[in-house]
């Protein structure tokens, strides 16, 4: 009676001392090596055996396999093959004290080892209802197995469930760690991980040369990042809903430096499906070298453009008196009035080019602040851009008929433009900055003539009012754009194939100075096109302007 109360004792005590053992192992390897020894113990049995299950083959493996051959050590075994299997497969203990009758028992490992198996004991390795692999004892060494024998086995069995899911958590992490590390240690990029509110986590060394100033170690971004000139604010970006800003960084002393990168927000769903942010990832590059190029490319087109200004005014207003002293009937050689007409036409085309050139170099510092906002009446902002136009293609063989709202026939050798002009009487005054929307309807216009290489042209300038949005739309009957090229027609220097539109004068410009503009104002700009029937670009600005 006294040793049947003893060995539940004993045994309870061994459990505790081995769960002590095992919950101090991080390592899987050292850890799986340990339970194999231990099991054996726990039972008295000759020998232990630890299977793991492949989820992908749903199949199980030895992982460790102590004193059996390498041929053994190899061996696969389905669910549902041998006590092993059907351990794993009904997540359930089996206890067979002598197996040599029966028909359950997969005699390959005896077969292989030369091991004889007498008894056998098993027991699933279950965590939180999925069977991580199978625990085995083998012949125990005094008597058979018994009822208590499988209740100490299912505890021990619960044990390691819990310290393999640890250690491969620990596994797991370290092998993140040292996969970050290598991407921090070898990036070229600076790299700082920081938590939710900014705190430094972890950085890099080249994030160093550029944030430490040779002072100590930062502990937030925001100390960090001291004494730069951030856009957009710190603030802006650790309280934004986007999982990705870019970012710049802006330094005048001690040495000119100019930062730009991306901060990648580090999230994961919570309960309910709620997205939390763990942190940041701040990536960023020296691009001071590429800024100062920017700035010196922009100062020569500025200097550029403003010294062709001069000239080419002259050029024009001497051209168009030459044309009045030369008009038709004055004593003049239709040479020389060939040739005043042509210096006009050219000196037009190259005056435009050069403003196109002075709001590519204004382009850059166009934003909401510098514009130059003013009540503004639709219809008058349709006429002014209808003049920028006409200004642009005076002196072009084009025949312009304003009241068309269809096409008209071209005469040999020239081309038609019906050119219809329609402003809705509920469109409110906005405000706005009147020039510049002026010259991006103009850009507009420009556009779908240019790039019309049809003798009889449509185009159509539409202003209308909707939901408290301000549309001006500019419509054409040119040859469409392909839908593949919407996401790039507003890039700045990029025009759509010359095979497909005809080469024609202009930077690729115009739709990224529209795009500006109506960035600036608060809105947007789109384009609706159809293939060899034409294209729509509309300019959507709230109809209250925001300050």
């Amino acid at each position: 009676m006294a040793e049947n109360m003893q060995q539940p004792a004993e045994n309870s005590a061994m459990l505790m001392t081995i769960s002590r053992l095992i919950s101090s192992k991080l390592d899987l390897a050292d850890l799986l090596k340990y339970i194999v020894r231990a099991a054996s113990q726990v039972v008295g049995a000759e020998r232990a055996s630890l299977y793991l299950l492949d989820e992908k083959t749903q199949e199980l493996y030895f992982d460790v396999a102590l004193g059996l051959p390498p041929e053994v050590q190899k061996m696969r075994f389905k669910l549902g093959e041998g006590y092993a299997g059907a351990c794993a497969k009904e997540a359930k203990s089996i206890l067979v004290n002598d197996v040599s009758g029966d028909s359950a028992h997969s005699k390959r490992v005896d077969n292989r080892s030369g091991y004889v198996t007498r008894s056998i004991l098993s027991s699933p390795i279950v965590m939180r209802g999925r069977v991580l692999g199978v625990i085995q004892a083998l012949n125990r060494v005094e008597g058979p197995f018994t009822g208590a024998d499988i209740q100490t086995f299912e505890a021990f069995a619960s044990q390691i469930a819990v310290a393999i899911e640890n250690a491969r958590l620990f596994s797991s992490l370290r092998e993140e760690k040292r996969r970050l590390q290598v991407f921090f240690t070898n990036t070229n990029e600076g790299a700082v991980l920081t938590g939710p509110g900014g705190e430094i986590l972890l950085a890099n060394d080249v994030a160093g040369n550029y944030l430490s100033q040779g002072e100590a170690p930062r502990r937030d971004i925001a100390a960090a990042f001291a004494g730069m000139d951030m856009n957009p604010a710190l603030d802006k970006i650790l309280s934004a809903q986007p999982q990705v800003m870019e970012f710049s960084l802006e330094r005048e002393k001690p040495k000119k430096l100019f930062l730009e990168g991306s901060a990648i927000k580090l999230q994961r769903k919570g309960e309910k499906e709620a997205v939390e942010c763990e942190g940041w990832l701040w990536l960023f590059r020296d691009a001071t070298a590429r800024h100062a190029e920017q700035q010196l490319e922009r100062s020569f087109l500025s200097l550029v453009s403003h010294k062709l200004r001069t000239p080419l005014t002259v050029i024009n207003g001497y051209s168009q008196t030459l044309c009045e002293e030369l008009a038709p009937g004055a004593p003049a050689s239709p040479f020389a009035l060939k040739a005043a007409a042509t210096i006009g036409g050219q000196g037009r085309k190259l005056s435009a080019l050069v403003e196109e050139l002075i709001s590519f170099v204004s382009m850059d510092e166009l934003s909401a602040a510098s514009l130059e906002k003013a009540a503004i009446k639709p219809c008058e902002l349709l006429e002014e851009a209808c003049r920028l136009f006409d200004d642009t293609h005076a002196g072009d063989k084009i025949m312009r008929v304003d009241s068309g709202e269809n096409a008209p026939p071209a005469a040999p050798g020239q081309a038609t433009l019906a050119f219809a002009r329609n402003c809705a009487a509920d469109v409110p005054e906005f405000q706005g900055d009147r020039r510049r929307l002026a010259r991006a309807l103009a850009c507009l216009l420009d556009n779908a003539v240019k790039f019309n290489a049809k003798k009889s042209k449509l185009v159509r300038l539409l202003c209308s009012h909707e939901g408290g949005m301000v549309k001006l739309s500019v419509e054409d009957n040119g040859a469409g754009i392909p839908p593949e090229e919407f996401s790039r027609i507003f890039d700045k220097f990029y025009q759509v194939e010359n095979s497909f539109s005809g080469q024609v004068e202009g930077w690729g410009i115009g739709l990224a100075f529209v795009r500006k503009v109506a960035s600036a104002h608060g809105g947007e700009v789109s384009v609706k096109s159809e293939l060899d029937k034409g294209s729509v670009f509309t300019i959507t600005l709230p109809a209250a302007c925001p300050p």
